[in-house]
């Protein structure tokens, strides 16, 4: 099986979390991983960033439309397909304009891969309301409900590192695909850095 995951969130994810998900990128992209994400700030840029620290790192970017968030990745636009699978999850899709529905149909690519049939082995991700299924999908998960809900959909296992004890259960389940990431990977991410460090994260 591929190494694949998707990493994402909100744009509103607290600077140690970002920092913890940059440590994340990193140790993934090392592991072999491809990152899946969708060149947002906050915590989609946080894992770009740390996957990127390792040469060579397989990235798979997807962008709405040309120049989002000036992202150099070229998986760029959304297909009927993707629009027709968001629109299915979106609970309100007539209200949404041609821009929000490209940003919702770019969020399945992220879990199920460009032509939608290789899905991501677990999602990693931060929410404010620690959202981690369909059932549980509120006002407060955001654009990143979409996501979230594909992969219950599809069984995917989903890490919300706003829950208490998933960074620990998320190490565990890599463990059982044969990757071992010490905890000391987010507890050093978390250790104050100087400014000009933090800014990277962002």
């Amino acid at each position: 099986m591929d190494r694949i995951y998707t990493g994402i969130g909100s744009r509103e994810t607290p600077p140690d979390v970002l920092a913890e998900m940059r440590a994340l990128g990193k140790a993934l992209a090392a592991a072999g991983f491809t990152l899946r994400s969708g060149g947002a700030d906050g915590a989609d840029a946080a894992f770009e960033a740390g996957a990127r620290e390792i040469s060579g790192a397989a990235l798979e970017i997807y962008l709405p439309w040309p120049g989002f968030n000036n992202n150099p990745s070229r998986l760029v636009g959304v297909g009927p397909r993707a629009l027709e699978l968001a629109a299915a999850i979106h609970p309100a899709w007539q209200r949404l304009g041609p821009g929000p529905r490209k940003l919702h149909g770019r969020n399945c690519y992220q879990v199920l891969g460009r032509r939608l049939d290789r899905p991501s082995q677990f999602v990693a991700c931060w929410t404010p309301d620690g959202c981690e299924s369909e059932r549980e999908r509120s006002t407060r998960t955001g654009g990143t409900a979409t996501a979230i809900v594909l992969a219950s959909r599809h069984g995917i296992p989903v890490f919300n590192l706003a829950r208490p004890g998933r960074r620990a259960a998320l190490l565990e389940f890599l463990a059982e695909l044969g990757v071992i990431i010490p905890r000391a990977t987010f507890d050093e991410a978390r250790t104050p850095r100087s400014p000009s460090t933090e800014s990277r994260v962002e």
